[in-house]
């Protein structure tokens, strides 16, 4: 039967064969994703930095789909030895998906991974871009591998420009966050250009998920400023469950666009059916796209094998 009209999560078919791993699996958008997933009888690698805490995540997801194929990994991506440890258990298999969806968001202060960068680019884009290099051969010995990053709508905005990465000049909680959701954008179009230059099998693709109350807003201010994104999520922002969406359809649908943008459809993209959007202005300037690149692989002292 022909399905008409906008995508739901109902469109995904049976993943059994498939092995998926998320990253921030075990809350908010990064639990969604695990949970429709394995639902759809993915393998399921649920990625964080507490055992307790994915061995709870798993526990909620068995409550819908008891025979869910779920297994946990240690991985801190504030810390490149964790890093390193867990893209060492991961590469061993095979991956068909990767979802870099763990984050940080407008932490008040400007701390530092214990690599000493600033933590919401270390996290955000500098640690996954490592783990991404370190497990990218299980991901090449997949077939029509994904490897799906999740962005914010923030990276749209000015104070997203990828100058003064590491916030020495000025820090800012919220413009942190923007140039670290501008740099998943331009590391996953440049990760496209690299992949359609080695001829690969592997589509990267970018998503939004609009606007949904998750772990992210815990950093946010004041009770009071607490108690005001408590009534807009209520009254503005989408859910965690339909949030997921953009992640769910990029990793499962058949006519994904390398290097493509991926949002909401509704208004203001806060909610809706997901679908391709627009770039952030200039992210697919290929010379962001390598400078970013060499100053990763500087930092981070990861080579990427493409």
């Amino acid at each position: 039967m022909t399905v008409i009209g906008p995508w739901t999560p109902e469109a995904i078919g049976d993943l059994t064969g498939a092995t998926v791993l998320v990253t921030g699996a075990n809350s908010g958008i990064g639990l969604r994703t695990c949970a429709v997933l394995a639902a759809h009888k993915a393998a399921v690698i649920m990625a964080g930095r507490s055992l307790q805490a994915l061995t709870a995540a798993a526990a909620v997801i068995r409550q819908g789909t008891p025979d869910a194929d779920l297994r946990p990994l240690i991985l801190d991506l504030a810390d490149l030895d964790s890093v390193r440890a867990a893209a060492e258990t991961a590469r061993a298999g095979a991956i068909d998906v990767l979802v870099n969806n763990a984050g940080v968001m407008n932490l008040p202060a400007r701390t530092f991974t214990k690599d000493g960068f600033e933590t919401t680019f270390g996290v955000n884009h500098l640690g996954h871009f490592a783990f991404n290099a370190l497990v990218w051969p299980a991901l090449a010995r997949a077939r029509a591998a994904r490897v799906i990053t999740v962005s914010a709508i923030a990276a749209t905005w000015p104070s997203g420009k990828l100058e003064d990465l590491m916030s020495e000049q000025k820090y800012r909680p919220m413009g942190a966050y923007a140039k670290s959701k501008r740099a998943n954008v331009v590391y996953t179009i440049e990760l496209a250009r690299r992949v359609a230059a080695a001829k690969l099998d592997i589509v990267p693709a970018v998503v939004h998920p609009g606007s949904a109350m998750t772990g992210l807003q815990r950093h946010t201010g004041s009770a009071f400023e607490r108690l005001l994104t408590l009534l807009a999520n209520r009254l503005l922002m989408g859910s965690p469950e339909g949030a997921a969406w953009p992640s769910l359809y990029t990793a499962t649908s058949a006519d994904i666009q390398p290097g493509g943008f991926y949002g909401p459809a509704g208004r203001d993209q806060t909610r809706g059916a997901p679908q391709l959007v627009a770039l952030p202005k200039g992210a697919d300037n290929p010379a962001e796209g390598a400078r970013l690149w060499e100053i990763s692989e500087t930092l981070t002292g990861v080579k990427f094998p493409i």
